[in-house]
């Protein structure tokens, strides 16, 4: 579910103080349970490891990504208002893409406010999601500074769009207290 947590160069490193990445310190928010080494579902922590970078999506009617994450190699795709992601630990699909309608439990990923207007998967509990350890880890827009999640990293905007710009696919966030 997770790398080791030894840290290697062009790591973002996640404290409870923000993020550091290329020698920039960059505010961030993080899950409003803090952060755990035992992630569950619901619990609003973010977890304590390493974190790979899968992929993402974006709205693409109030932003363009595709060329910044071309750079780092993350396929990103638009989103739309029937993208939801299951957190139902009893559905088959538990943290994983689905479309609307749907009867389980899940998230909207096409946000009336700005907070997904892109977004990154990590590998947290992804692609094969054990039930209740904890659906999706998004890093994404933050709704206010340090204002926390449910355990995703967030960033401004403007931030966001830097680090993007500079991901390589070697990169890690890792998460430590």
């Amino acid at each position: 579910m997770s790398a080791p947590l030894g840290i290697t160069r062009g790591d973002m490193i996640v404290t409870r103080w923000g993020a550091r990445f290329h020698g920039r310190r960059i505010p961030c928010a993080i899950g409003k349970g803090g952060f755990s080494h035992a992630k569950r579902e619901g619990d609003g922590a973010t977890p304590m490891t390493a974190l790979r970078l899968m992929g993402g999506g974006y709205r693409a009617d109030r932003r363009s990504v595709p060329k910044l994450a071309a750079k780092a190699a993350l396929r990103m795709v638009p989103i739309g208002p029937l993208d939801l992601w299951s957190d139902d630990a009893r559905d088959a699909n538990y943290n994983h893409a689905v479309r609307a309608p749907y009867i389980y439990s899940h998230e909207k990923l096409r946000r009336a406010d700005p907070l997904y207007d892109v977004f990154l998967i990590t590998d947290w509990n992804w692609p094969d999601a054990v039930p209740g350890a904890g659906s999706a880890i998004f890093v994404h827009q933050w709704r206010k500074p340090r204002h926390p999640t449910e355990g995703c990293i967030a960033f401004r905007a403007q931030d966001l769009n830097w680090i993007l710009a500079r991901w390589q696919p070697h990169n890690r966030i890792v998460v430590k207290a």
